[in-house]
C-alpha cells in the first residue's frame, strides 16, 4: 500500500505559540572559560566545508538515518538514564520532540518502543498537557524533562512529549516518535526544541544542521548537527533567505516546465520539509502540473502517467532566489506504479518534501536564517 507522510503544517491553533530564541554561549566561549580552548584547537582539524563549518569538527554530530521505502527517514536517539532508545523522524516541519509512553492507551503505541519514566533516574515530570496535529495524524500526552542523546551529543534537561494517545496512522509507521527541528515559534506549549538546546548548551560549533537523503532505498542518509560536508553535494551551495521564521519557509519565484510557467506564477511560499514524503502544492498548481505531464486518474483515484512516457517527460523546475532547481521525471514519478509524486495541500503553501530533498543537499542555517541548497553528489 502506498501512503504519504505529511508531518509539516501543524494544524492545532494552540501550537502556534511565539517564543524567543535564546542562543546562549558558544562552544568557543565555554572552552575559553575553562582554559581549554588552545589545546582543543591544536588537536581538532577542520575537515568540513565552508565558512559555516568551524574548526570544532569533533563536536559536529552525524546521525545516520534509515531510508524506509523512500517515504520515511528516521534515526535513533535515546532518552533517560539509563538510556531508552527510540527511532524518530527529524522533522523540519515541526518543533516538538515526543515518543510513546508506557501510559499510552492507543494501539499505535503497542508495536513501538515506549518511554518508561519510572526507569529513568533523571526524569522530571510536569502536569502540562501536549496536543499536536500533523497532516496525517495527531497525538496527545504530557510534557516531561530528561537527558536526550542524539548523534553522540548529550542534551541535558530536554523537554519532550510522552504520548498517551496516537492516531491509528502511526501504528503502521516504522518510527516511534518525532523530533522537530523547525523554529521554536511553532513549538506546542512553548517547548524548547532539541536543536535550540544543543546550541544554547554549547554542544555545537555552528548554529545549523544539514540533511542528505538517499534514493532508491539505499543506505547513507544522514542529518548532521553543527555542520555540513562536501561529500554529499556537487557544485555551488546556493543560499536562500527565509521569508518567515517558523517553518523553514522560502519564496519560490515560479515553477516551470520547458521554460513555461506551470505553477507559482508571480511567486508563492514554500517550506522545506523533511517530514513530508512528496512535493505538495496548491490545488491549482498541482492540477496544472498533472495536465502538463499528461497525468490521469486511475481506478484508485491516483494520478498516473503512461509508464512508457516517463523517460521522455521534461524536468519540473523550481525557480528560487534566481536559481533553477530541476526535479527530473525519475524523481517526480513513482517508478513502480507510474503515479506522480505531487499532492494537493489544503492551504496555499507548497511543501518541498523528500522527493525534492533527495535531489538537493539541504543546509538549515539558523544563524543566517537561510536555507542552503546544492545538487546531491
Amino acid at each position: 500500500m502506498r501512503w504519504l507522510l505529511l508531518l509539516g503544517l501543524v494544524v492545532l491553533s494552540e501550537c502556534l505559540v511565539k517564543v524567543p530564541l535564546w542562543k546562549g554561549k558558544s562552544l568557543r566561549d565555554h572552552l575559553r572559560e575553562q582554559g581549554r580552548l588552545k589545546d582543543f584547537l591544536k588537536t581538532h582539524k577542520l575537515n568540513l566545508a565552508s565558512k559555516y563549518v568551524p574548526i570544532f569538527a569533533a563536536q559536529v554530530a552525524v546521525e545516520p538515518m534509515t531510508n524506509y521505502m523512500d517515504t520515511t527517514y528516521y534515526g535513533t536517539i535515546s532518552i533517560g538514564t539509563p538510556p531508552q532508545s527510540f527511532n524518530v523522524i527529524f522533522d523540519s516541519g515541526s518543533s516538538n520532540l515526543w515518543v510513546p509512553s508506557t501510559s499510552c492507551t492507543s494501539s499505535a503505541c503497542s508495536n513501538h518502543n515506549e518511554f518508561n519514566p519510572s526507569s529513568s533516574s533523571t526524569f522530571q515530570s510536569t502536569s502540562t498537557s501536549l496536543s499536536i496535529g500533523y497532516g496525517t495524524g495527531s497525538m496527545t500526552g504530557v510534557l516531561g524533562y530528561d537527558t536526550v542523546q542524539v548523534g553522540g551529543l548529550t542534551v541535558a534537561n530536554q523537554v519532550f512529549g510522552l504520548a498517551y494517545t496516537e492516531a491509528d496512522f502511526f501504528s503502521s509507521m516504522p518510527f516511534d516518535g518525532i523530533l522537530g527541528v523547525a523554529y521554536p515559534s511553532i513549538a506546542c506549549d512553548s517547548a524548547t526544541p532539541v536543536f535550540d538546546n544543543m546550541w544554547s548548551q554549547g554542544l555545537l560549533p555552528q548554529d545549523l544542521f544539514s540533511v542528505y537523503l538517499s534514493a532508491n532505498g539505499a543506505s547513507g542518509s544522514v542529518v548532521i548537527f553543527g555542520g555540513y560536508e562536501t561529500q554529499y553535494y556537487s557544485g555551488a551551495m546556493n543560499w536562500i533567505p527565509l521569508s518567515a521564521e517558523g517553518y523553514w519557509q522560502i519564496t519560490v519565484d515560479s515553477v516551470t516546465m520547458n521554460g513555461n510557467v506551470i505553477a507559482c506564477n508571480g511567486g508563492c511560499q514554500a517550506i522545506v520539509d523533511t517530514g513530508t514524503s512528496l512535493i505538495a502544492g496548491s490545488s491549482t498548481g498541482v492540477a496544472n502540473i498533472q495536465s502538463a505531464i499528461g497525468a490521469y486518474q486511475d481506478s484508485n483515484g491516483e494520478y498516473v502517467v503512461n509508464c512508457n512516457s516517463i523517460s521522455s517527460l521534461p524536468d519540473i523546475v523550481f525557480n528560487i532566489n534566481g536559481v533553477g532547481y530541476p526535479v527530473p521525471a525519475s524523481a517526480y514519478i513513482n517508478q513502480n506504479y507510474c503515479n506522480i509524486n505531487f499532492q494537493q495541500t489544503p492551504v496555499d503553501l507548497w511543501i518541498l518534501g523528500d522527493v525534492f530533498i533527495r535531489e538537493y543537499y539541504v543546509v538549515f542555517d539558523r544563524s543566517g536564517n537561510q536555507v542552503g541548497l546544492a545538487s546531491v553528489a
